[in-house]
C-alpha cells in the first residue's frame, strides 16, 4: 500500500533553507529527514535541475525562464541568496545532482515532475529516462530494493504518463489538488500506486474511498502536528512538511 517513508520534508529543507537546494537537502538530512520531495523541470537543453517556478523573480534573481536558460547558466545563478545571506551563492543544482546525494547518504525522494507549461511530456520522458539510469540497480528483478526507488508525482497527467512509458518501473503517484470524481479513472490510466492531494481539500470519506480501492493516499503540505495527527487517523499514508522543526522525522 505505502512502502514509503511517512514525513517527508518539503523541498528539502522546508522552511530552514533555501527550496530545492543541495544545502537544503543537507537541512532535511540534519534533522533526520531521510526522505525529501523536490521539484523537477527542464532547461532548455533538455537538462533536469530543482526549479519550481518557470519564471524566475522568486528564488533566482533577474527576468527569464527555466525552459528558456541552458543548464549551464542555470547553474550559475544563485538560488540561496532570496533566503538569507547565509545561503548566498547556493546554486541551482540539476537533478543527477540531487539524486546522487541522495543514493549517497540513503534519502528517499518523492520527485515531483514540474514541467514547464507546453513541455509535460518531455520533462516526463526526459526525468524518467534518467531516473531508470540512475536507480538500475535497484529495478526488478531485485524486489528486496524497490523501496529505494524514488515516487515519481506530478499535477500533470500527460507528464505522468510519459513517464510511464519511459520507465514504467518507477512508481507513480498522482497529485491532485482537489480530488475529482474521476480520480480512480486516472490512477488507473496512469498505473498508479497513490493519491497526492491538498489535505486542505481531503474529508474523511475520500481518504476512505482511496483507501478502500487500494491506493496510498499522501497530502501536502501539513506544517501543524495537531493536524497531522488527525489526517493520519483518517488513513492518509504519509505528508509532506515545512515544519521540520516542529514535525520531526519520527513523528509518526
Amino acid at each position: 500500500m505505502w512502502p514509503y517513508p511517512k514525513v517527508i520534508a518539503h523541498r528539502g529543507g522546508g522552511t530552514l533553507a533555501p527550496e530545492n537546494t543541495l544545502a537544503a537537502m543537507q537541512c532535511g538530512l540534519d534533522r533526520g529527514f531521510h526522505a525529501v520531495e523536490f521539484d523537477v523541470m527542464l532547461s532548455k537543453d533538455g537538462i533536469p535541475v530543482l526549479m519550481h517556478d518557470p519564471e524566475f523573480g522568486r528564488t533566482v534573481a533577474g527576468q527569464g525562464s527555466v525552459p528558456q536558460t541552458l543548464a549551464a547558466d542555470l547553474l550559475k545563478m544563485d538560488a540561496g541568496k532570496w533566503f538569507g545571506e547565509a545561503f548566498a551563492g547556493e546554486s541551482v543544482p540539476t537533478y543527477e545532482m540531487v539524486a546522487l546525494f541522495c543514493q549517497q547518504h540513503g534519502i528517499w525522494m518523492n520527485v515531483e515532475i514540474k514541467p514547464a507549461p507546453g513541455y509535460e511530456k518531455e520533462t516526463g520522458n526526459v526525468v524518467a529516462k534518467l531516473t531508470r539510469q540512475l536507480f538500475s540497480a535497484a529495478l526488478p528483478p531485485n524486489p528486496m530494493l524497490m523501496q529505494a526507488l524514488p515516487l515519481f508525482s506530478s499535477f500533470s497527467f500527460d507528464a505522468l504518463m510519459s513517464a510511464k512509458l519511459a520507465a514504467p518501473d518507477i512508481p507513480r503517484g498522482f497529485l491532485m489538488d482537489k480530488i475529482t470524481p474521476d480520480w480512480l479513472q486516472q490512477l488507473q490510466e496512469l498505473e498508479a500506486v497513490a493519491l497526492h492531494t491538498s489535505h486542505k481539500n481531503l474529508t474523511p470519506e475520500l481518504a476512505a474511498a482511496v483507501k478502500q480501492a487500494g491506493y496510498g493516499l499522501f497530502c501536502y503540505t501539513v506544517n501543524l502536528p495537531e493536524r497531522a495527527t488527525e489526517i493520519l487517523g483518517w488513513g492518509v499514508d504519509a505528508f509532506c512538511t515545512d515544519r521540520i522543526d516542529l514535525i520531526g522525522a519520527n513523528f509518526i
